[in-house]
């Protein structure tokens, strides 16, 4: 909802003065068989991914570019190469991302803000609802055997926000214990 979004935006610079750094992280888990799923279900999770990133990148822009510039950072997936079963539309969306990812890169350096994205792999997290007891039992997939942090994808956005990374854009930084490189 882009009325909601420029709300958001324009609260936030209200109350802490300017935007420097974005971090889109809109997304929807939802699992369907490509056979049984309505085209409703395909929109909304496209819709709310796709639209939800364009919509927050556009309502940030105007406040990064008066502060001289900045960093946005989308949240991807490994699933946008790999593809996932029963995640059509999560892997189409999230190789969207990597796509608006490149692109922006490309049309907002002129602004001096920085686009790059954060490739989770398997996370060490629940699902809306569920309660974690005890950790998992390490991951055969996964060649450093074991699922990653949360606090570990928090530190590669991070990183990528701060002036460290001054001279990185349009990349793709993959933090999923080498289960996929590419």
């Amino acid at each position: 909802d882009a009325n909601a979004v420029n709300a958001m935006v324009e609260g936030a610079v209200k109350r802490f003065g300017r935007i420097d750094l974005l971090v889109i992280n809109a997304s929807v888990r939802k699992q369907t068989p490509f056979a049984e799923m309505s085209f409703d279900e395909w929109k909304g999770i496209l819709g709310i991914t796709l639209d939800g990133s364009f919509h927050l990148a556009k309502a940030c822009l105007p406040h990064m570019i008066k502060a001289g510039g900045g960093a946005i950072v989308t949240l991807g997936g490994m699933m946008a190469l790999s593809g996932a079963k029963n995640r059509v539309h999560g892997s189409v969306v999230k190789h969207g991302l990597v796509g608006m990812t490149r692109a922006l890169a490309l049309d907002l350096a002129q602004y001096n803000i920085r686009v790059n994205c954060v490739s989770p792999g398997q996370m060490n997290t629940a699902a809306a609802g569920e309660v974690i007891t005890e950790r998992p039992a390490p991951s055969k997939a996964v060649p450093l055997g074991r699922k990653g942090e949360p606090e570990e994808v928090a530190a590669a956005v991070r990183f990528l926000c701060g002036p460290a990374a001054s001279f990185i854009s349009g990349q793709t930084l993959h933090v999923n214990g080498a289960q996929m490189m590419y």
